[in-house]
């Protein structure tokens, strides 16, 4: 092997092995650690917030899930998906911990 495909191959290798860590921070932490740890809060219409921009891959993908879930119940019961986050948001907010940070209607944030 030349002397450059091997340096390309070690370039490579390193890539794909470095990959995985640069979405490491928010895969290896929950939503409820991101929560206590105030990266992530939760908004009036039951959907979760990166208040850390580096979290914003992880909340999309909670919210997508969530907004699945609110759009199925809505088909269900004639309602707007809205209206269904809008009750989920206020199980959510009962149920994390206190600290835990909400954005209000207001666009205000406060802690639980």
């Amino acid at each position: 092997m030349t002397r450059f495909w091997s340096s390309l191959f070690t370039l490579l290798a390193a890539i794909i092995v470095a990959l995985p860590m640069l979405t490491a921070p928010a895969a290896a932490q929950s939503l409820d650690d991101l929560r206590a740890s105030g990266k992530v809060g939760e908004r009036f219409d039951g959907l979760a917030v990166a208040r850390d921009s580096a979290f914003a891959d992880f909340v999309d993908e909670v919210n997508a899930k969530r907004q699945a879930i609110y759009a199925e119940q809505a088909g269900k019961q004639g309602i707007p998906a809205s209206q269904v986050g809008a009750v989920y948001a206020q199980e959510i907010i009962e149920q994390v911990p206190d600290g835990t940070w909400i954005l209000t209607d207001q666009g205000e944030w406060r802690q639980k």
